[in-house]
């Protein structure tokens, strides 16, 4: 029986020391023990020594049962403490492994993201000409029929482009989680009113009948996100006007469902007697990029990423969306939304409205733009109200005529925010802190291919005093001008 223990400790003991060689060259392989691994061969060095004494006590020593007990379960004490050792470093290195995986997917996101932020800037550089150009053209007058059409077709066609590069952007911003929620209080039929005055004139120039009902108990005061909420039900709608051939019809159900303490659902559904959808399609349709849609109604209206979009917006906001649809029958998009009830009227006061009075004739602006072309777009618009520009290539070109003019020379800087040698940000900033009186009061107006609300804060937080993402279409650039300017004294020949 001694022997026995003694023979089977030191057989358990050459196993231990197999084991510990193997972990050590294990170890050693990783990364993180590229330095110091050889204090891993020192346990190895005093299993050794250790299985030694087992030999020297059975063939010269005269063991009893304690003294082949302990031996023994010495033995059974390095098993154990080699294994626990082994789990405790897969876990460890398991856990890297993960850790390694994440961050590269948090790379690639960021990858991803900076991508299509610098592809939005890229693609609204050109559209900022393609519609500045057009809209110039369109203002001129003596242009026959036939080419003020394809004109309009041009801007229409712009546009459409400009929403899918928007649509991308808030794709985009949804998986990363970076798309918030805005919270405000809003009238309901005050919301949906300005969707129908949309949706009406699309349903007119195609020759389709709008109809639009609201159920007296849904209408009221709610809070939530109205923005994303009109951008889903105009997309929906949008989508049904494409959908549907004269003679036809496109209609807005807005009903109560229920209260739930604070929160009231309604169900809000879109019908149009259009070209329905295929079945086999119908429960992919709100899916991204599905590679086996070839229906051919998708290829002649398209509008797959906007349905995508609103889908994430609604589920975003704790709703529903769904369909049903028959091929030759129309189709029922049906979105059932909770939303926080509140007390009307908008606690926030409205915008002050532009005086009809603020002209922006004889108005002297500073374009600081380094793309010729983008500059010349902007001047041109410019020059329709009889506005006087002067330009700068850069930040540094811009601040230094700013700091060369007499005070109050300029009555708005239109900034872009990419620009080499200083950009839009730094010479916004050097402007504010000039110690000159007009520093901190001349209007200062980003107008950059830099669309993200990310950077419209950046700007803000520079001390411009708007944001306009180009392709900036005329009355927004005038409006926004016209109220940056209001309280600004007109030069000769103009009114204010």
């Amino acid at each position: 029986m001694i022997r026995a223990l003694i023979y089977l400790g030191s057989a358990l003991m050459v196993y231990n020391i197999y084991g510990f060689v193997r972990f050590a060259r294990y170890v050693r392989r990783l990364r993180s023990w590229s330095t110091g691994a050889a204090v891993l061969y020192f346990p190895i060095v005093l299993l050794v020594l250790f299985l030694m004494g087992y030999l020297a006590v059975s063939l010269f020593g005269a063991p009893d049962l304690i003294m082949a007990g302990i031996l023994f379960g010495g033995s059974i004490f390095v098993f154990v403490m080699y294994y626990l050792l082994r789990v405790v470093t897969q876990r460890i290195v398991e856990s890297e492994q993960l850790e390694v995986e994440l961050m590269a997917a948090e790379s690639s996101g960021r990858m991803k993201a900076d991508f299509l932020a610098c592809l939005s800037h890229e693609m609204r550089a050109p559209m900022t000409v393609i519609i500045g150009l057009d809209e110039a053209v369109l203002s001129e007058g003596g242009l026959s029929p036939d080419s003020r059409d394809k004109l309009v077709k041009i801007r229409q066609s712009a546009h459409h482009l400009l929403d899918l590069v928007n649509n991308i952007l808030e794709m985009n911003n949804i998986e990363t989680g970076t798309l918030a929620l805005h919270s405000e209080v809003f009238l309901l039929s005050d919301a949906v009113g300005q969707v129908n005055s949309l949706v009406q004139t699309l349903c007119e120039q195609k020759g389709l009948d709008y109809l639009f009902y609201i159920q007296d108990q849904a209408d009221g005061w709610y809070r939530g996100d109205v923005a994303q909420i009109k951008k889903v039900l105009l997309s929906i709608l949008d989508n049904a006007v494409k959908f549907t051939d004269a003679p036809g019809t496109v209609r807005l159900d807005i009903l109560r469902m229920g209260d739930y303490g604070a929160s009231r659902t309604l169900r809000i559904a879109v019908t149009d007697t259009g070209v329905g959808i295929d079945p086999e399609f119908l429960p992919r349709v709100f899916d991204l990029f599905d590679q086996k849609d070839t229906s051919a109604t998708t290829s002649r209206f398209g509008g797959k990423l906007s349905l995508a979009l609103s889908k994430h917006v609604v589920t975003m906001m704790g709703g529903e969306i769904a369909v049903q649809s028959k091929p030759g029958e129309g189709s029922t998009f049906t979105l059932t939304l909770p939303l926080e009830r509140a007390e009307g009227p908008n606690p926030q006061p409205p915008a002050a409205p532009i005086d009809p009075k603020v002209s922006l004739a004889n108005r002297r602006v500073l374009i600081a733009e380094d793309i010729p072309i983008n500059t010349e777009v902007l001047a041109d618009l410019l020059e329709l109200e009889h506005v006087a520009c002067e330009y700068a290539d850069n930040g540094k070109s811009c601040l230094e005529l700013f700091e060369r003019s007499p005070t109050g020379y300029y009555d708005a800087i239109l900034m872009d925010l990419r620009m080499p040698v200083m950009d839009g940000l730094e010479a916004t900033r050097r402007i504010r802190a000039l110690s000159r009186p007009d520093a901190k009061t001349v209007p200062i107006l980003a107008v950059t291919a830099n669309a993200l609300e990310s950077d419209a804060k950046q700007a803000l937080a520079a001390g411009m005093n708007a944001h306009i993402a180009k392709p900036a279409d005329a009355d927004t650039l005038y409006n926004t001008l016209k109220q940056a300017i209001s309280d600004r004294p007109a030069k000769e020949g103009g009114t204010a």
